[in-house]
């Protein structure tokens, strides 16, 4: 389903995890490649993983191997592709979804590449493993490490889908990357009838903000249209009732500033979707970087064009 040109965006990913490797380490229970690593010709620190446990795990995720790339092993010339081994543990009481996005930092500081990777429906109590490859690294990038940037875990009956089996709600409901321009964002919400019905819509959808608990937050008003923030197409519309005929879909949008003036920045990492009235919600993760604004601008739903779709 293509987005709406009013509800686009682009997301900066960043991550901890020293990639001093060309083949594949093992970290140990203290997060320490259990050697002695042996310097290379060139002074730089052979293949290995670091020693210090935080450069490795974060919210339940943990790097257990990294391979590939032709930095740290005193190679001259080539390139090589970055590959990571991570597993997650899933503490809470219900199964969730988790999102986990992954970089490959300079050791100016600089992001070389990144990838995320969604691992779905993780028991409570139990583990899951899998493996993200995050692309090729010069042989300029010595000194470069892995790092986990962020873990998002959402209820797995609320994981947002933008494809694969229709939910049981009959509609999947997505979040796209948004956009941002001088302190202005906006990000795209997608809903399409997957199902075999008719879907009726109604005005505008239900917005939650959620902190990083996913308990509620406070002191920030969410408005129907663009409520002053900025002038967006779409915001303002009039909201009209539609029905969405099976493989139809609809966009709304929420819109906000990043402006900080006095008092504490509010970040709200999750935003819980809910269609219509009565239905299952969907936990997207937007990372509404809010300042000191306090408000938040929501789009009435819209049916798409079929060009759109």
């Amino acid at each position: 389903m293509r987005t709406s040109p009013a509800f686009t965006a682009s997301a900066l990913l960043a991550g901890a995890l020293l990639l001093t490797a060309c083949g594949t380490e093992t970290a140990d229970s203290r997060g320490s490649a259990g050697a002695n690593i042996a310097p290379s010709p060139t002074g730089l620190r052979a293949c290995g993983l670091p020693t210090d446990p935080a450069q490795a795990a974060q919210d339940g995720v943990r790097i257990t191997a990294v391979s590939g790339g032709a930095i740290g092993c005193g190679t001259p010339t080539g390139s090589g592709m970055v590959k990571a081994r991570f597993r997650v543990a899933n503490r809470a009481a219900q199964p969730l979804t988790y999102t986990v996005k992954f970089e490959v930092v300079a050791a100016s500081g600089e992001a070389l590449t990144y990838a995320d990777h969604t691992i779905e429906h993780v028991a409570p109590g139990t583990t899951a493993q899998a493996g993200v490859t995050l692309g090729p690294v010069s042989r300029n990038a010595f000194g470069a490490h892995v790092r986990i940037f962020q873990v998002r875990s959402v209820p797995a009956a609320e994981a947002p889908s933008s494809s694969g089996p229709c939910p049981p709600s009959g509609v999947r409901v997505s979040a796209d990357r948004g956009d941002a321009a001088m302190g202005l964002r906006v990000v795209g919400l997608h809903l399409q009838n997957c199902s075999t019905r008719p879907y009726r819509l109604d005005g505008f959808p239900q917005i939650q903000l959620l902190d990083l608990k996913r308990q509620p937050v406070t002191g920030v008003s969410v408005l129907h249209g663009s409520g002053g923030v900025s002038t967006v197409a779409g915001f303002d519309d009039p909201a009209r009732a539609m029905t969405l005929q099976p493989g139809q879909s609809a966009s709304s949008g929420l819109m906000w500033r990043n402006t900080v003036t006095d008092g504490t920045s509010v970040n709200v990492p999750y935003v819980r979707v809910t269609a219509r009235p009565g239905t299952q919600p969907v936990t997207v993760t937007p990372e509404l970087d809010l300042g000191t604004t306090g408000k938040l601008a929501v789009a009435p739903w819209k049916k798409d064009d079929a060009a759109s779709r």
